[in-house]
């Protein structure tokens, strides 16, 4: 079971491992999803995200504050790297920076994806990551299954509200899910 200041979601995606990979380091195809950016895969290797989530679907995107169009600018490093397998990676610079780790593991034709998102600073931060990841790894099955994607922003309110309620709740249990539609933390 995760530490508490962790969010691990765990989905089932269509596609090979190969596939799946391609979107989690391609810097155009992962800005279909989650944020465009080079990724240098080896350890000690720099990341850089550049958020643009208004981009991420049609309709009624939030309104974003910067000329540019970027939401958020996020670099990083990388840990460790086995393609097609796992990639791990501070979540910032700083020397406390959080970690992320994909792990991805063949199924029955599809791949198994495990996002874990460690050292996470304080309730607002694991409420934010939660929803964020949630959201984005819904966005994800929407382009790997050739489907329009979800609102990035009403989706990521709906399911911040959601894990706020159940971070409120001292009987929280999550249940195991393999689409995007409801909250999913295991902790």
């Amino acid at each position: 079971m995760p530490a508490p200041a962790t969010v691990r979601i765990e989905r089932l995606l269509p596609g090979t491992a190969d596939r799946v990979w391609a979107y989690l380091t391609e810097s155009e195809k992962r800005s279909k999803w989650l944020a465009a950016g080079p990724f240098d895969l080896m350890a000690g290797g720099k990341i850089e995200l550049t958020f643009r989530n208004n981009n991420l679907s049609e309709d009624a995107p939030r309104p974003v504050t910067s000329a540019d169009g970027i939401d958020h600018l996020l670099q990083g490093k990388v840990l460790h790297c086995e393609p097609t397998k796992l990639l791990v990676f501070t979540w910032g610079v700083e020397e406390n920076a959080s970690e992320v780790t994909f792990e991805l593991s063949p199924e029955d034709g599809n791949t198994r994806l495990v996002v874990t998102h460690r050292r996470l600073s304080g309730r607002g931060q694991l409420l934010g990551v939660s929803a964020g990841w949630h959201a984005h790894i819904g966005i994800l099955i929407d382009v790997l299954s050739n489907e329009k994607p979800r609102n990035f922003w009403s989706e990521h309110a709906k399911l911040e509200q959601a894990y706020k309620e159940l971070f409120q709740s001292s009987q929280y249990t999550a249940p195991k899910t393999n689409d995007a539609s409801g909250p999913y933390r295991q902790g």
